[in-house]
């Protein structure tokens, strides 16, 4: 039998809460999203590209988040020293360039061992924890984190639309 992306229930979004709850819930319901429009594809259909030349794939988004969240959480702000998992400096898009339907499972299951690891290095951190900005000078907080990650999965989960919809035209929110 062939693996099928499972199916997950996403988590309610907080309606009035703390700052922290409220960008927690945001990021969770937004992770979740992406997970929601993956469910019930084979791993050939995840790893479907949106149009050529793109190789704009579900699977590659699923890698590029695994890989934007360990970079973010815990190579900058907690200063781990690991590996990015996908990409290298020969190929720094690999998360999105070098997906192979056979990677599927271990690609989420790898996402799903990443979130629960990022959310483990910020759990006692506090929102106003600081860290070099690798993109220029200064420093950025746990805060800008959360929101960044907020709008990469958004913009991402907009692409996720366009692809399952090319796919299965499944369409939702």
């Amino acid at each position: 039998m062939t693996w099928i992306a499972p199916h997950i229930e996403r988590r309610d979004l907080p309606a009035a809460a703390a700052e922290r709850e409220m960008l927690q819930g945001w990021l969770d319901w937004h992770r979740d999203t992406l997970l929601t429009k993956c469910a019930g594809l084979t791993p050939e259909q995840l790893a479907e590209a949106s149009s050529p030349p793109s190789t704009l794939t579900l699977l590659g988004v699923v890698r590029h988040m695994t890989e934007v969240e360990r970079a973010w959480f815990r190579r900058r702000l907690a200063g781990e020293r690991i590996a990015a998992r996908y990409c290298t400096d020969a190929n720094p898009d690999a998360d999105f360039d070098d997906v192979d339907p056979a990677g599927a499972e271990a690609a989420f299951s790898a996402f799903r061992a990443e979130v629960e690891a990022c959310d483990a290095a910020v759990a006692d951190r506090s929102l106003e924890d600081l860290f070099r900005n690798p993109h220029g000078d200064g420093k950025l907080n746990l805060r800008w984190i959360y929101v960044h990650m907020i709008e990469e999965y958004a913009r991402h989960n907009g692409h996720a639309d366009l692809l399952r919809e090319q796919i299965d035209g499944a369409t939702g929110d």
